[in-house]
């Protein structure tokens, strides 16, 4: 599952590099997707939009089991 999270992850990453952004990938437990917000996207205050409707919405749909993502600071 961590695998296609992070293919998941490769495909937005374009978008968020974009913006002076990254994310980087902590954890996945129990359909839970730990992630860490980095540059520009971990002071932005769009940052729990960017999270919750782009990335988890992309998650979700894309990765079998996933039904949550959580920002780790």
């Amino acid at each position: 599952m961590q695998t296609q999270v992070q293919e998941v992850l490769n495909k937005l990453r374009p978008f968020l590099l974009r913006d002076g952004g990254d994310v980087e990938l902590v954890d996945v437990e129990e359909g839970i997707v730990r992630l860490r917000l980095m540059g520009a996207c971990g002071s932005c205050p769009s940052s729990t939009i960017t999270l919750k409707a782009g990335i988890e919405r992309a998650l979700v749909e894309e990765v079998p089991g996933i039904r949550e993502v959580e920002q780790v600071f």
